[in-house]
């Protein structure tokens, strides 16, 4: 962390960061496995837990749910799923006052001190592509309202990205219970052509039943808590790219960074918003 210190009022303060939430989303691992065990744990003491398991009906909602999803939007869409739901689930979120803050001590040091003086501190921000993006075209020079237009276009890339794993897993949740009931339906059709073999008609129906069951799972289970939670973290991260754009044109202006507050407050949730210059 860089320590340099602003000048201006209010004395010397060291540059802060802005603190993460963990290293992982433990609400939405503690749900989705929560559900799993608690569902789980029905099943056990029921009885017959191997009554549950089916592959062929598994391979029909799973490989299904896939397939036709994947026909909804392309290979690359899916592929580019996957880090998607690793970023969702292993996610260290910012928090967005503090974030703000340091955002004002980064414009008060250009401020007094002029732009290139911020080149000490992007060591403290590598690790948030667009800020640093933002800061290294401030600091080659790049007038503040080409920096402005240049990263609203590339948070609007973000957003089209973001949104589009959410309707992919939106589209999932709604797949995989018709997948289940294609399955069902197709259990019910080879039970019906064993009727004269009564003592299959019940075994053969609990099989069918299972791909439902399957779908249900996967859809309110998985699928759906995923996308909402993905459509949180959306959220978040436009709040976020938000703050480094105004930032990064801010200072690009050479504007005072009481301004630069005033703007922050406008769009944080009232619970973080800041008053940097009290």
């Amino acid at each position: 962390m860089a320590t340099d210190t602003q000048p201006g009022s209010g004395g010397d303060r060291p540059l802060t960061q802005p603190s993460t939430r963990g290293s992982g989303d433990i609400a939405t691992i503690f749900g989705i496995i929560g559900a799993a065990i608690l569902i789980g744990a029905a099943i056990v003491l029921g009885g017959s837990p191997g009554s549950f398991v089916d592959w062929p009906s598994i391979l029909i909602v799973i490989g299904g749910t896939f397939g036709v999803v994947t026909a909804c939007f392309s290979i690359l869409d899916m592929m580019a799923l996957f880090p998607t739901l690793g970023r969702t689930v292993f996610r260290s979120g910012l928090n967005a006052g503090e974030a703000a803050m340091q955002l004002l001590q980064l414009a008060q040091i250009a401020r007094y001190r002029g732009v290139l003086a911020i080149q000490n501190y992007m060591p403290a921000v590598e690790d948030r592509e667009m800020l640093r993006a933002g800061l290294a075209m401030v600091i080659d020079g790049t007038p503040g309202e080409d920096v402005e237009r240049i990263m609203r276009r590339e948070v609007q890339a973000i957003a089209q990205r973001q949104t589009r794993s959410v309707s992919i897993l939106k589209k999932a949740a709604e797949i995989a219970p018709a997948m289940g009931l294609i399955g069902t339906l197709v259990g019910l059709v080879q039970m019906l052509a064993n009727l004269d073999d009564p003592n299959s008609i019940g075994p053969s129906m609990a099989v069918a039943l299972l791909t439902t069951f399957y779908g249900a799972l996967l859809a309110n289970v998985v699928f759906t808590p995923l996308a909402s939670k993905m459509e949180r973290n959306a959220t978040e991260d436009m709040l976020l790219n938000q703050l480094y754009v105004m930032a990064a044109s801010s200072i690009g202006r050479q504007e005072n960074p009481r301004r630069l507050e005033m703007l922050f407050n406008t769009v944080l949730p009232p619970s973080e918003r800041v008053d940097y210059f009290g």
